[in-house]
């Protein structure tokens, strides 16, 4: 009953005028750009993130949230029509949902990611309703010492479980680690690397590094990127609705994706890329009918099963940042940004002192996939339209609207130059092969790491065995010590290269 109550709080909030409104923009402008190539949901948060000084928290996180699973639904657009994924967890959906649109079979692609996309993100919901007290219970049980461990736990979880190289992973992590400690010491009051600049002493500031990093790093690589001839498939998409052969094929695929994402979507580094290569690699090892199309030629099972396992995964990321206040990857790690600078502190307090925008948000987001099927499937002809926007109008407008907002933070160009400056930083971190939402993560969660680790050490008079005899901490550092253990045997480093090689077999845009 009293999770009943919950909701019918939560939804009270979200069906108000104002909400409803933001939800709607949210994921209108996620689907949006979801569609366009280039542009994902951690770049699009990143530069909304000095407009949310005007509104009020709860408007503000839903239409962040609304544009973080909507553009998982928008990805899958782009990555059927034109092999091109929006989004990178859409990169699978690109192997065969690409090559069902050149059999003539674009309608039923975008029909099964928008249907499974649907019942995903509900379940989805669903499972943060229901998880999200008792683990918030068991957060209030935390210390300093538990959540410095845990803390510990989520940065190597980011590691391990992130594609890509492993080595180049924790480079970022130490680097957003380093950076983060550029500030003024909270104890001593003594400035610490600011080299005497005088707007470093409050530190680098978040929206500066995650708009400089992820807008302006993408978007100068996507203009260095040759434009091609894409082939889109205007005239394919038609006859949306699958056919009753489809619907048993793609509804067990939906069922495996929902639950798989739901499971991985809680894990640190996990979310909805980690959950679609992981849906994928299950798909293909489940055994199909006899003469199902094989996988890579255009089986719907493997869009119906990726994509329903990416928007799974991306409601349930919520569930760590707004019970323990720990971002699992990088656009939770900008909710955590947006929370902070509408001072509320992230964590198991959220829910008792604000229960308006807790449940007000988890509410909100089965609001938002019910919009977003509305936005994506009656509306399909529009999205095709906008993929005919050339770049060279589309990202200068974007940079100008990125340095407006910079310098809307402060009114100070210094957050322009290092905004500048970290897209630079983006460019060659995309050159080099190395992922940049390690780099945000260490960054967020490096001063929380300090504070945890000096207040558990001043409780305990400078005993550093606190942190093995409290019982949970001792079990997420032993937790954090299996991880590095499993990762490390061969074995299972093959596999794990495995589950995301198909990010480098999508094929090109025809």
């Amino acid at each position: 009953m009293e999770l009943l109550d919950n909701l019918a709080l939560g939804f009270g909030v979200a069906f108000s005028l104002v909400n409803l409104l933001y939800a709607f923009a949210g994921t209108l402008l996620g689907t949006l750009i979801g569609v366009l190539p280039g542009l994902g949901p951690t770049a699009t948060i990143a530069m909304l993130l000095p407009s949310i000084y005007t509104l009020d928290a709860i408007p503000a996180l839903i239409m962040l949230a609304g544009i973080y699973y909507g553009a998982q639904y928008g990805g899958s657009t782009t990555a059927i029509l034109i092999n091109v994924p929006g989004e990178a967890s859409s990169v699978v959906t690109a192997i065969d949902g690409y090559k069902m649109a050149r059999r003539g079979r674009a309608g039923p692609a975008l029909a099964s990611a928008g249907l499974g996309s649907f019942f995903a993100g509900c379940v989805g919901t669903l499972v943060i309703a229901a998880f999200a007290p008792p683990l918030t219970e068991l957060a209030f049980k935390f210390g300093p010492a538990e959540y410095f461990s845990l803390m510990v736990l989520g940065l190597i979880g980011a590691v391990v479980l992130a594609s890509g190289s492993l080595v180049k992973a924790i480079a970022m992590i130490l680097l957003g680690l380093l950076l983060g400690q550029i500030n003024t010491d909270v104890i001593s009051g003594v400035p610490r690397y600011s080299f005497d600049i005088p707007e470093l002493t409050d530190g680098i500031s978040f929206v500066a590094i995650a708009m400089g990093v992820f807008g302006f790093g993408e978007i100068i690589a996507n203009l260095g990127r040759p434009a091609g001839h894409r082939e889109v498939f205007t005239k394919d998409v038609r006859g949306l609705w699958p056919t009753r052969q489809d619907f048993k094929d793609m509804v067990p695929a939906v069922l495996r994706g929902t639950a798989l994402g739901s499971v991985l979507g809680v894990l640190p580094g996990g979310g909805a890329m980690l959950s679609a290569f992981a849906a994928y690699t299950v798909e293909k090892k489940v055994p199909g009918r006899a003469g199902e199309v094989p996988f890579g030629q255009g089986n719907i099972r493997g869009v119906a099963g990726p994509e329903s396992a990416n928007n799974a995964g991306a409601q349930t990321s919520f569930i760590p940042m707004l019970t323990l206040g720990i971002p699992p990857n990088a656009v939770m790690a900008l909710m955590v940004g947006a929370m902070t600078i509408k001072g509320i502190q992230p964590g198991p307090q959220v829910m008792t002192s604000n229960p308006q925008l807790f449940w007000g948000l988890i509410a909100s987001m089965w609001v938002g996939n019910l919009m977003l099927i509305v936005l994506n499937l009656p509306l399909i002809g529009i999205w095709i339209k906008l993929l005919t926007v050339p770049y060279r109008i589309l990202y200068p407008a974007i940079l100008a609207f990125c340095c407006i907002g910079l310098y809307t933070l402060s009114n100070n160009t210094f957050d322009v130059y290092v905004g500048a400056l970290f897209g630079v930083c983006g460019l060659v971190f995309y050159k080099l092969g190395c992922e940049p939402a390690p780099l945000l993560l260490g960054f967020i969660l490096g001063p929380m790491m300090e504070e945890s680790l000096r207040r558990a050490l001043l409780l305990s008079r400078g005993d550093w065995s606190t942190f093995v005899t409290r019982p949970l901490s001792a079990g997420l550092l032993i937790a954090t010590a299996l991880m590095i253990l499993v990762v490390s045997l061969p074995a299972i480093r093959r596999q794990r290269q495995e589950a995301f090689q198909e990010e480098g077999q999508a094929p090109p845009a025809a």
